[in-house]
């Protein structure tokens, strides 16, 4: 099956099983967030996370384009050239680095990615981590949310402080697994008690 033809499988299923099937998704993909969230000691954040993927606006299209094979997002943004419960999840969601993306004051650039807090790229790993199993499935492998943030590493805007850090989370958990990815920004955590950090206070290079 070609990518092109992934985006229209949604057809092929009836508004019951495409429903349930979001629904189940969602669920399954926060219960994966919570239990990561947790063990990095984010007990609000785990409890909270994405709860505007139920409002209207995100769940009614993400229902419509449901797959179980593809983000709804990306199918909506396939057909209709945007994608309006995308635009509303990451304006609301601070684990999203497009959350933290502004206007530049310089003429050198448009934009500019802010340096997000801790416990958000913390928050952001476990989503990482949690929409990977939730879409692969059987076939998740621990390098899989660092393969996938590759295809789109040299063309994100981020700041280079998160970047950094996203970073050197991803590669342990390809490395190591799970278990030592959420061990390692829960140390971060401890370390910084959610003050300001850089890549060089943290003993960060970015990767070349």
């Amino acid at each position: 099956m070609t990518q092109e033809e992934k985006y229209y499988l949604y057809k092929e299923m009836n508004f019951a099983q495409r429903f349930f099937g979001h629904l189940g998704t969602v669920l399954k993909h926060k219960r994966y967030v919570r239990r990561a969230c947790f063990k990095m000691g984010l007990f609000r954040q785990g409890i909270f996370h994405d709860l505007s993927k139920f409002s209207p606006t995100e769940f009614f299209p993400s229902v419509k384009y449901y797959s179980g094979r593809l983000s709804p997002n990306a199918v909506d943004r396939k057909i209709n050239g945007a994608s309006m419960a995308w635009l509303h999840h990451k304006g609301r969601n601070r684990h999203h680095f497009e959350y933290w993306i502004d206007y530049s004051a310089s003429s050198a650039e448009y934009a500019f990615g802010c340096k997000m807090p801790l416990k958000y790229v913390a928050e952001m790993i476990a989503d990482r981590y949690a929409a990977c199993v939730a879409y692969n499935k059987d076939e998740y492998s621990k390098g899989d949310a660092w393969a996938y943030y590759q295809r789109a590493r040299d063309v994100i805007i981020m700041d280079k402080d998160t970047k950094a850090v996203l970073e050197k989370a991803l590669t342990v958990m390809a490395d190591e697994g799970e278990e030592a990815a959420f061990k390692y920004m829960k140390e971060l955590l401890k370390i910084t008690k959610d003050k300001d950090y850089s890549a060089e206070s943290l003993g960060l290079l970015q990767k070349e």
